[in-house]
């Protein structure tokens, strides 16, 4: 029996995605698997940036309505567990590492068959059908992990999607999904089903928008967008988030003037499964869920004295966004502790930072992927007043902790993996 550890280590060691290009390698896994997937109802989540956000608000809203709603997140920020939830509980490691051994079994049957090789993504996505399926779970919010049409997620079929959500759509990993607008816009598209219907997030880049809505035309899919004038925030602030959308007013826990966008998209997608599958989601539950949805390390205050917040940006959306929202926080430039992938568009986003940041401490994030701190250092420079590299995130944390003073605070951001780091150092909590 494969303990937890092993578990992990296993998926781990996988490459990250198939070496074989499209869905091939994924569904002949699940073929082998029994097709769980073919079991489930799904609400499929794509974009560059909102994604998980919007999947925690519609868990939520599903949740306090009563369907027992499992829900993918990727990537995780505090434990590898996150990554599978129901009813917005971790699974067990047990039950991890029962299922990781299932799917091992027919990965490796599969090489020696050459049938191909499944990667980390394809594992964790088999991983996650087969826990759903086999807890009978009413309906799965699932995000989608790069790009969409060949994302391993996207071998749901049309009869198990509810509805296929596009967030915002953006400059990333274009050297995986196309250098344009258009061609990332394309690629996330591919998530949609004939007839299924969409919902599309309401600031979309006039090149994307269009693509979106084209491609749900010709597959015959209702085509929704929330009105981003019904989109009202009412007070914003790092520590405030009430917003309206069409008559629902809340507070939301997640901060940043654009979650009154995704909120919309997720009350949207709530309202349409109402409509038109009967679902029983009441106008409370709608409420409830967006108040009571959490999403650790995106621009989340983890300390309000002294105060501290982390996000897990990483590109020029999510940057801009955490930016104007330091910026109407109406504090002097926070000291920050930033670190960043090497494959990241880093100077663009540190640009973007240099308005409301002033010293700066620069770290390596824990992940092969990482930029040097020395080198990201010599990149910082010539954006803000005053730049240093640091060993590692705790002594950062204790240098930033002599600098904070007075009225400034501090923001740890550019990497997920620097906020799940920087945060189990600073929140003693049960997910830590």
């Amino acid at each position: 029996m494969m303990t937890y550890t092993e578990a992990l280590e296993y998926i781990h060691a996988r490459p990250r995605f198939a070496h074989e290009p499209g869905l091939a390698v994924m569904r002949g896994l699940m073929r082998r698997l029994g097709d769980p997937q073919k079991r489930l109802k799904c609400i499929h989540i794509a974009g560059t940036n909102g994604k998980g956000s919007t999947a925690a608000y519609l868990a939520s809203i599903l949740q306090r309505a009563g369907f027992k709603t499992g829900r993918t997140v990727s990537p995780y920020v505090l434990d590898f567990r996150e990554r599978f939830e129901i009813n917005a509980e971790m699974i067990a490691a047990d039950t991890l590492a029962a299922l990781a051994e299932e799917v091992k079994a027919e990965a490796d049957s599969m090489e020696a068959w050459g049938e191909g090789a499944p990667g980390e993504f394809e594992v964790v996505t088999a991983i996650a059908f087969l826990w759903f399926a086999q807890e009978g779970c009413d309906v799965v919010v699932l995000e989608a992990g790069l790009g969409g049409r060949y994302d391993a997620t996207n071998i749901i079929e049309a009869e198990n999607t509810l509805v296929s959500c596009i967030l915002r759509i953006g400059l990333d990993h274009r050297d995986v999904l196309g250098d344009t607008i258009e061609k990332i816009a394309a690629e996330k598209c591919g998530i949609l089903k004939p007839g299924v219907p969409v919902v599309s997030y309401p600031r979309q880049p006039a090149g994307a928008r269009k693509l979106i809505e084209k491609s749900a035309r010709e597959l015959g899919c209702e085509y929704l967008v929330p009105d981003a004038q019904d989109a009202r925030l009412l007070t914003d602030g790092l520590f405030y988030n009430r917003i309206d959308y069409g008559g629902y007013e809340t507070e939301l826990a997640i901060m940043g003037r654009h979650q009154v966008y995704n909120a919309a998209v997720a009350i949207e997608t709530a309202l349409t499964l109402w409509r038109v599958y009967g679902m029983e989601i009441s106008d409370e539950a709608i409420l409830e869920g967006l108040s009571g949805a959490a999403f650790p390390g995106r621009c989340e205050v983890v300390s309000r004295d002294p105060l501290i917040v982390i996000d897990g940006c990483h590109n020029i959306d999510s940057a801009a966004a955490l930016a104007e929202t330091l910026d109407k926080s109406g504090l002097p430039r926070f000291v920050g502790i930033v670190g960043m992938l090497a494959d990241k568009e880093t100077d663009a986003v540190l640009k973007l930072l240099s308005d409301v940041l002033g010293t700066v401490y620069t770290v390596t994030p824990d992940s092969p992927r990482a930029m040097k701190a020395e080198d990201l250092c010599k990149k910082a420079k010539p954006y803000f007043e005053s730049v240093q590299p640091m060993p590692s995130v705790q002594a950062a944390l204790k240098a930033a902790e002599q600098t904070i003073g007075g009225r400034r605070g501090l923001c740890i951001c550019g990497s997920l993996f620097l906020a799940a780091e920087s945060r189990k150092i600073l929140v003693n909590d049960k997910n830590s």
